[in-house]
This record gives C-alpha cells, sequence and structure tokens, in this order.
C-alpha cells in the first residue's frame, strides 16, 4: 500500500489561489511515488478575487474549497474534516492564495497571522512526527507556526536575477528560524521538524526545473513518511 498523503489548496490560480502547476507538479510526482493522495481546502472566502488576464482585482466574491475543487477535478474535502491519523504527510503547494486565504502574510509580512484550520492541521502532523511538505511562499507558513525549524524559499539574495522575492529569506530568519540556500531543483530536509521545502516560483527558472524540485520534495516527504 502507498503513502497516505493529504494536499492542502488555497484556491486556483497563482494570483489569489494556489499555483496550479505546483499543485499538478506535487500530484504527477505523488502518483509516481506511488502515494495515495486525498485533497482539502478551508471552506473559506478568497480574500479577494484576481482577474489572470489583467493582473487586478475584481469585485467578486469567491469560495476557497470551491475554486479549489477545479485543481481537485472535483475530488476534494473540507480541511475541517482532515484527520491526521488518516495519513502519513501532508504538503501544501504554493501560490498567492497560500499567502492570501491561508495566512495573511501578502499583507502582514512576517506579523501575519495563520488561518486557525491550517494552523491546527500543521501542528498535528508535527505533534504526529509526520512529515510536512511546503514549496513557493507556503514554507512561511512553517515559519510562524514552528519557531526554530529550518526552511528554504531559494536564495536570500536576488541571484542573477533569479530571486526577486529574496526579502522573504529575511523574514524568515527575523522570525527565528534558519533559512537555507537552495536552487530551484532542490530542497531542504530540516529532519529534526521534518518539515521538507523547495523554492519552485520564489525563483524565476523553466517550468521543467520548478517541475523537478518540486519533485525533490514529494520524494523527500514519501522516504521520511
Amino acid at each position: 500500500m502507498g503513502k497516505r498523503v493529504a494536499l492542502v489548496l488555497a484556491g486556483c490560480g497563482v494570483f489569489d489561489g494556489s499555483e496550479v502547476h505546483e499543485a499538478s507538479a506535487a500530484l504527477v510526482h505523488l502518483s509516481r511515488g506511488g502515494a495515495q493522495v486525498r485533497i482539502f481546502a478551508p471552506n473559506i472566502e478568497q480574500m479577494h478575487v484576481v482577474d489572470h488576464f489583467r493582473g487586478s482585482p475584481t469585485e467578486e466574491k469567491r469560495n476557497v474549497l470551491v475554486e479549489s475543487a477545479r485543481l481537485a477535478r472535483g475530488n476534494i474535502e473540507d480541511l475541517a474534516e482532515l484527520k491526521v491519523g488518516e495519513f502519513d504527510a501532508v504538503i501544501f503547494p504554493g501560490g498567492f492564495g497560500v499567502a492570501k486565504n491561508l495566512c495573511s502574510w501578502a499583507v502582514d509580512g512576517k506579523n501575519c497571522s495563520i488561518n486557525e484550520l491550517v494552523k491546527s492541521t500543521l501542528q498535528a502532523f508535527h505533534s504526529a512526527k509526520k512529515p510536512i511538505g511546503l514549496c513557493c511562499i507556503s514554507p512561511v507558513l512553517a515559519a510562524k507556526v514552528f519557531p526554530g525549524c529550518e526552511v528554504t524559499v531559494g536564495h536570500d539574495k536576488n541571484v542573477d536575477g533569479r530571486f526577486p522575492d529574496a526579502e522573504t529569506a529575511s523574514a524568515i530568519v527575523e522570525l527565528g528560524c534558519k533559512h537555507i540556500c537552495k536552487d530551484v531543483t532542490e530542497s531542504h530536509v530540516d529532519a529534526t521538524n521534518k518539515i521538507v521545502t523547495t523554492c519552485a516560483f520564489m525563483c524565476k527558472a523553466p517550468l521543467h526545473e520548478i517541475f523537478d524540485g518540486v519533485g525533490t520534495m514529494v520524494a523527500e516527504v514519501l522516504k521520511l513518511s
């Protein structure tokens, strides 16, 4: 029997939900790894809805669970129903929805608050010593919930223009965590906390490199499960 993995989404679309390519990459690598996956999202209203063609917010209101169902092909569950005992690991793809819907990092930075259900889910897996996989901006969730943990969001400097959001690494350090510099095809394993992170679209890189980096994160999560 394959490892049982929960995948938590934050909507559908890079600017106001989960990053579609990261979510898809995680699902492909989990499938290749023989994992049994169930997909979850919180049943809450999005912070806002962004017109992805124009790149600007609209007056629409959308629900994170309903929008995430698009990525899950309809096969999704309310995060409130997730029971840690039924899983070996949990993975959070990135996307601005993580920083807008799962927490308030997009507005408040390191002073952000975490959605209580997201926080309790992370704490439950951590307490059960089950691995947590995070990519792109999602590692900030761990930085807020688990002081002293080790994560990566890429590099702490904008190396060759590839890491335009390098200041996020500094904010993670200010939270009392250790930031580990990694390239896009790599991941970092915090063995003590069983937290595996990779930078994905925090790096301006070809899609196949991001896909490969997510793959290293998934492989490490399955290894720790």
